[in-house]
């Protein structure tokens, strides 16, 4: 299962952090595959869904993003499905001084006809990463202004 897990701190609180990471369709924001990702039910508790559109490895993909546990200020953890496909995506709150310090871990799995495109996505992951912490921090760092 690839996976990739970075940490950083932001400027952000760990209310102000929690509360942007729990609003998956804040991912337009800071992930650099989404091209749209829209609440389709629930209030942004657990087991709201949002349909997330991204562009992964030149390739569009469509995924059911679901809010799969919350826990204020410190963890938000949602799990994306589609046909082929199983990820995770789990923030971890802390705080750090008048800020955050946040860890983003990414885990995916696929199956079907897509399970050979895995070594390929565990190599993109580590350049996939470092762009992705540096579009989410930034978009955190604007939670404070």
């Amino acid at each position: 299962m690839p996976s990739v897990s970075r940490t950083f701190t932001t400027t952000a609180t760990p209310d102000a952090a929690y509360a942007y990471l729990s609003d998956f369709s804040n991912a337009e924001e800071w992930d650099p595959g989404t091209k749209t990702c829209e609440r389709t039910s629930g209030d942004g508790g657990v087991g709201t869904t949002y349909h997330n559109v991204s562009s992964f490895l030149g390739r569009e993909v469509e995924i059911t993003y679901t809010t799969a546990e919350l826990a204020p200020p410190t963890r938000v953890h949602l799990r994306g499905t589609n046909e082929q496909f199983e990820g995770h995506d789990i923030f971890e709150i802390t705080a750090a001084g008048r800020g955050s310090q946040v860890r983003y871990t990414a885990e995916m799995s696929f199956s079907g006809l897509s399970r050979l495109a895995a070594p390929a996505v565990a190599a993109y992951l580590p350049i996939l990463a470092k762009k992705t912490v540096a579009e989410l921090k930034a978009a955190l760092d604007r939670q404070t202004a």
